[in-house]
């Protein structure tokens, strides 16, 4: 059974990524962002949303484990920002219903989604440049950068939540990180 490990960053919705794994069948535990990554196994990691990356611990710590990690919102701007990319306050802020518009359909994480899908994000932080090794998988028309992927590294980020239920197609991005899990290990 595929074991993921929910970083937590202090995020208002960590619980429910934790559940949406959990419903989808998976052994998974929610660990905190100051415990050391090398106690943990995993077959793969979310980085949780959360309110900003002075509270983010040894969260960036978990991009060393050789497994495939998934970025949720702060997450994902955590990823960047370790990674070399560029992180900035977004131009509209606060939580809102947005649609994205799906750029890569050869994607394993989004690229199975409706090439215009409705998410759940806060824009109040967002990557402005991508870290090398990088490309964008989806924008919006307030975001230049909704979601981005390194296939080769197994790294991925949303800035999205795909717990909520105000996200279509939430539970097929979990599926597919899974799945990306799968054929990593």
């Amino acid at each position: 059974m595929t074991r993921i490990v929910v970083v937590d960053n202090h995020g208002q919705f960590t619980h429910l990524e934790h559940r949406a794994l959990r419903d989808l069948g998976v052994d998974t535990e929610i660990v905190d962002n100051d415990d050391p990554p090398e106690t943990v196994a995993a077959d793969g990691v979310v980085l949780s949303g959360g309110p900003d990356m002075d509270r983010t611990g040894r969260a960036a710590e978990y991009l060393d484990l050789d497994v495939p990690v998934l970025g949720i919102c702060l997450g994902m701007q955590l990823m960047a920002a370790e990674l070399g990319g560029r992180v900035d306050g977004g131009e509209y802020g606060g939580y809102a219903d947005v649609t994205v518009d799906i750029e890569d359909e050869t994607d394993p994480l989004v690229g199975s989604l409706a090439p215009e899908t409705r998410v759940w994000a806060s824009h109040a932080d967002e990557v402005k440049t991508l870290p090398e090794g990088f490309v964008r998988t989806a924008k919006s028309d307030i975001c230049g950068i909704e979601a981005m992927s390194d296939v080769d590294r197994a790294l991925y980020g949303v800035q999205w939540h795909p717990e909520v239920v105000h996200t279509e197609e939430g539970e097929a991005v979990f599926e597919n990180f899974l799945e990306v899990c799968e054929r990593h290990g």
